[in-house]
């Protein structure tokens, strides 16, 4: 195991080149000083065998027949803009030594091949790009942490909200998104901003309702030293730090209005200044703002100004209310179990029926975040493998809840329960099935219970074979 670790550490060269014996005096030096040559005869063998996961450092003659040195540096920078490629060239060839360093080969070699000069520059070369895929692994992990797999919702509603990030995201539009508090308003502003071309810069997130008046101005745009009692320095504010990425400003409707204009004119003009500073500061970013209040009426009182309401709202998304889409409860649900299985170290292995039940039947003022907070609260009180209705809130603990939990044994049909491994699908279908039951197999008071559309109802029943007046499990419309 040790050998292979070493093994896979040693950076990976491939050597092209049509003279055979120069092949072999590279190979030989190149695994002396510890690294791993691949050679390749010919352009052509070259480019087929380069991918970015197998190699990191491309060494190649500049003189070969049918596929030259020029053109395979243009190859293979369409397959890797960033894959460091050194040239190795005649002396009397430096014209052409400086056409590849222009179309972005990262060194050149003269012959004779001083070999020190070989070892130093595809070190250089194999380190550097080491960095491009750390980065580049980093940016992955983060585009991951903010898929829109970490969305929860299969609703209509917000398969709509993914729809609409996957077509703002590429653009430089300003987005604001408006929504209830707890609704997930940050998260989509991250999603949006890592699915961007700036996912490779700062997001920066500042809470308008958090921050002092007296204080937000500095905060955003940052001050000089000695504008004012305390700037002891100079400070960057959050619009500089932003700068090629994303600004996020929630809860914008908190905002003084004077601050307003200044967040209109740094919009507008791409700049601003310092407080107690003269000298304009360019940025480029993008500006993603978020209100759970009602930004119309607000411009009626004069607290929001209309024209920078227009500026924000190039592209208008509303969230949902955790009530406006009850069928993501238990997804959502099961989703928090598991994080807060894994921080608490516990083993529940599900929820059960009565407290699914109550889960769905419960309003829900505070959307996503009541429900995470009440699932870790669960997580932690629960005494047994299951998380019952006394587990929960007491606002949930409603008296015509009788306990019911699932156990291997029992198998009981008028039980549905929400185990880990169980799919958000599968709850549904059972949870709707049994409120059409108990409603006597009526849509429209089912459809009420269930806080959705009569035709919606109708779509998920015509999805699972329920499509006549009357079937087999006696619903009707």
């Amino acid at each position: 195991m040790k050998r292979e670790t070493e093994r896979m550490a040693k950076p990976r060269v491939l050597v092209v080149d049509d003279d055979k014996l120069i092949l072999r005096v590279l190979q030989e030096f190149l695994t002396q000083k510890g690294f791993e040559p691949t050679l390749a005869t010919n352009g052509e063998e070259a480019e087929r065998i380069f991918s970015p996961e197998e190699f990191d450092v491309v060494l190649t003659d500049m003189m070969m027949p049918k596929v030259n040195g020029i053109e395979l540096l243009e190859r293979i920078k369409e397959k890797d803009p960033e894959a460091p490629v050194i040239m190795i060239t005649a002396s009397g060839e430096i014209k052409t030594a400086v056409e590849a360093m222009k179309k972005g080969a990262y060194d050149y070699l003269t012959k004779p091949i001083n070999f020190d000069a070989l070892y130093h520059a595809t070190q250089r070369a194999a380190e550097k790009y080491a960095l491009v895929k750390k980065n580049r692994q980093l940016s992955e992990a983060l585009g991951k942490r903010y898929h829109f797999d970490n969305i929860i919702g299969s609703s209509g509603k917000m398969q709509e909200i993914f729809s609409l990030i996957a077509k703002v995201a590429s653009s430089n539009a300003s987005i604001l998104i408006q929504g209830e508090s707890g609704t997930g308003k940050e998260l989509v502003a991250r999603a949006i901003h890592y699915h961007s071309p700036r996912r490779e810069w700062p997001f920066v997130a500042v809470n308008c309702a958090a921050i002092p008046r007296e204080l937000m101005e500095s905060e955003l745009f940052g001050h000089v030293k000695g504008s004012f009692t305390g700037a002891i320095a100079d400070k960057k504010g959050k619009f500089e730090l932003a700068d090629g990425g994303s600004i996020f400003l929630d809860e914008i409707a908190d905002l003084d209005i004077s601050l307003q204009a200044k967040i209109l004119r740094s919009l507008q003009e791409r700049e601003f200044e310092r407080v107690g500073g003269t000298q304009p500061i360019r940025v480029n970013i993008r500006l993603i703002a978020a209100t759970n209040k009602d930004l119309c009426r607000a411009m009626r009182e004069g607290t929001f100004r209309e024209d920078l309401f227009y500026r924000l709202s190039v592209i208008p998304l509303r969230i949902p209310s955790l009530r406006e889409r009850k069928e993501d409860i238990p997804a959502l649900a099961e989703h928090f179990l598991r994080k807060y299985n894994q921080e608490n170290e516990r083993e529940i292995k599900g929820i059960s029926s009565k407290a699914v039940e109550a889960l769905l039947s419960y309003g829900w003022p505070g959307n996503v975040r009541e429900l995470e907070n009440c699932m870790e609260r669960a997580v932690v009180m629960a005494e047994a493998e299951w998380i019952r209705l006394a587990d929960l809130p007491l606002a949930m603990q409603t008296g015509e809840f009788e306990e019911e939990v699932p156990s291997p044994e029992e198998g009981s049909k008028e039980t549905i329960s929400l185990a880990l491994g169980r799919t958000m699908r599968e709850v549904e279908r059972e949870y709707i099935l049994r409120m059409l039951k108990e409603k006597g197999g009526n849509r429209t008071r089912t459809a009420k219970v269930l806080g959705i559309s009569v035709r919606g109802l109708r779509d998920k029943l015509k999805e699972w074979g329920h499509s006549s007046g009357q079937d087999r499990e006696g619903i009707r419309r």
